[in-house]
């Protein structure tokens, strides 16, 4: 089959992505993949989309990630008629566009709209994608399992959130990732929050979150297919990612450390309480990252670190992975 991969742009793809991984493994089972960078759309009509696209061929013989993306960069892009493919799966990281591109995820899932109308399988839901854009997406779920949480651009407010807690907290942006502008705040040291909170609000709105004292022990990223967690020979697709030193953040590119993740009946009861509306939502790939007993953020674009969970479980996630999007193109198209 087709599987054409929505990407940020192909020169900015790494061979630890995920995106990347994914890629490889479909390739090796004999498919075609097609990357599209979100500046690639063509619109005709409404009946006619298509993609200038980079295409790696199963017969062209590429081993491995980097042979993969060395082969993706080096091909001319070709003309794609998207009614042709079998999936258009969105990869890419809105955050990443935010200030050079500040159009392009908007138009990736307005076109991606667009694709999934004209009947071929958009994953994960660009209808759905418009309302999880950022980390508001998690307050539409039962409150039990998300930290205390404001949304502002205001510092009273933040102050008043923590007072509030008596305790420390956590600052973010809200449409943010990768571990950027990420401050914690100890209850009686406020002295800069006016600085930081226009510091983060320079790029939108600022999440204010309470600090969970298990996030001494990092967090725990989660991967979920179509509501289900990821399991070969018993073990779930998870990561422990525990950050170093003095370090706050758990993001594997700002230094933390994989490690092998311990999943009790905690963690899966957390699972399942988001599980029927991340169904609901058709949320198709999913990484849930973990703190305790409370879901911190859900990612439904990129999620990462699929690799280090197939490293650090000796088993391989990837394949389990397109081996079930192969059986939910079928059911798709058979309907």
């Amino acid at each position: 089959m087709k599987i054409a991969l929505l990407i940020n742009q192909t020169h900015k793809e790494e061979v630890a992505f995920t995106t990347t991984l994914l890629a490889l493994t479909a390739l090796k089972r004999d498919h075609t993949i097609i990357y599209i960078g979100l500046a690639d759309f063509i619109y005709q009509n409404e009946r006619n989309i298509g993609a200038h696209g980079r295409v790696a061929e199963p017969d062209s013989g590429i081993d491995d990630g980097e042979d993969l993306l060395n082969t993706l960069r080096s091909n001319k892009k070709q003309i794609i008629n998207l009614q042709e493919i079998d999936v258009l799966w969105l990869r890419f990281d809105p955050v990443l566009d935010m200030i050079n591109r500040p159009w392009a995820a908007a138009m990736g899932i307005q076109f991606a709209q667009l694709v999934k109308n004209n009947g071929r399988l958009v994953v994960n839901d660009p209808d759905t994608l418009i309302q999880a854009s950022n980390k508001l997406y998690l307050e539409n779920f039962s409150k039990e399992i998300r930290p205390k949480t404001i949304v502002t651009r205001n510092h009273e407010d933040v102050i008043a959130f923590l007072e509030e807690q008596q305790d420390k907290i956590i600052l973010k942006p809200l449409k943010g990732s990768g571990g950027k502008n990420v401050f914690l705040i100890p209850f009686k040291e406020r002295q800069n929050l006016k600085q930081i909170v226009e510091v983060i609000g320079r790029d939108g709105y600022v999440i204010a979150q309470e600090y969970l004292p298990e996030a001494v022990n990092g967090d725990i990223r989660f991967f979920l297919l179509d509501g289900k967690p990821i399991i070969v020979d018993g073990k779930y697709a998870a990561v422990n990612r525990v950050q170093q030193g003095n370090e706050i953040r758990s993001n594997i590119h700002q230094g933390a450390k994989a490690k092998q993740a311990f999943i009790d009946e905690k963690v899966l009861n957390l699972v399942n309480k988001v599980a029927s509306k991340l169904i609901e939502d058709n949320m198709y790939f999913v990484g849930l990252d973990i703190v305790g007993d409370k879901i911190m953020e859900i990612n439904v674009f990129s999620p990462g670190a699929l690799g280090q969970a197939s490293r650090l479980n000796h088993v391989d996630y990837s394949t389990a992975v397109i081996e079930n999007l192969e059986n939910k193109v079928k059911k798709y198209y058979s309907q």
